[in-house]
């Protein structure tokens, strides 16, 4: 597993308008192959009409799925520029879809290229897009009268508070980087005076928007 990468947030759309022809943008995290190409039928459907339905998408840690599809434009105007922007901004497991009703204006190779690229830089732009980086849930079970305290020097360290529990003593649960951990754990143990019991939990991603 990856210990940070980028993506999108999630499902979002956005609308340009380039020579009275419309590019409306579609943008989804996709986990696979399948999941990719069903999105892209879906917004088919949904734009039967459409001039063009144009799709990139990048999936795997190595970026071993990579699709490019022009849906009628001239070759190389459309999915590899739509591509490309997905791999500038380094995201993973994302798939978007441009929808272009033609304005009956030509734009030309060059102006296709920029216009598609466009789109996407939008689409994602309004989508939003994460950093998602590799977390140990790390539990810290203490008397309730070190709550206060504790809560306090978490909220003003490297460290993200994730949840607290009120059980007959209070559970904390803080999301901690791997390489963090023994730290965490001297870090905590010397703040109690040894008197918390720490151990480690689940694995799980933490997500944070991101401008990129």
């Amino acid at each position: 597993m990856l210990q940070k990468y980028y993506t999108v947030k999630g499902n979002g759309e956005h609308e340009i308008t380039i020579q009275k022809s419309r590019f409306i943008c579609h943008v989804k995290r996709v986990t696979d192959d399948g999941e990719a190409q069903q999105y892209i039928q879906d917004i088919k459907k949904q734009h039967w009409n459409a001039s063009h339905n144009c799709s990139a998408y990048l999936i795997g840690e190595r970026d071993q799925i990579q699709k490019a599809n022009d849906d009628g434009e001239p070759s190389g105007t459309a999915g590899v520029p739509m591509l490309e922007v997905l791999k500038k901004k380094g995201l993973k497991d994302t798939v978007v879809v441009v929808t272009r009703y033609f304005g009956g204006i030509k734009l030309g190779a060059g102006g296709l290229v920029r216009a598609y690229g466009k789109a996407v830089s939008e689409g994602l732009q309004a989508t939003g897009i994460v950093e998602r980086t590799l977390m140990r849930v790390m539990h810290t079970k203490i008397d309730y009268n070190w709550l206060g305290k504790l809560e306090n020097e978490l909220r003003s360290s490297i460290y993200k508070l994730k949840e607290i529990h009120y059980l007959e003593d209070v559970d904390i649960e803080v999301y901690v980087e791997e390489d963090q951990k023994q730290q965490f754990i001297e870090w905590m143990t010397d703040l109690t005076n040894g008197k918390a019991v720490i151990s480690e939990g689940i694995s799980t991603y933490l997500e944070e928007t991101v401008i990129i």
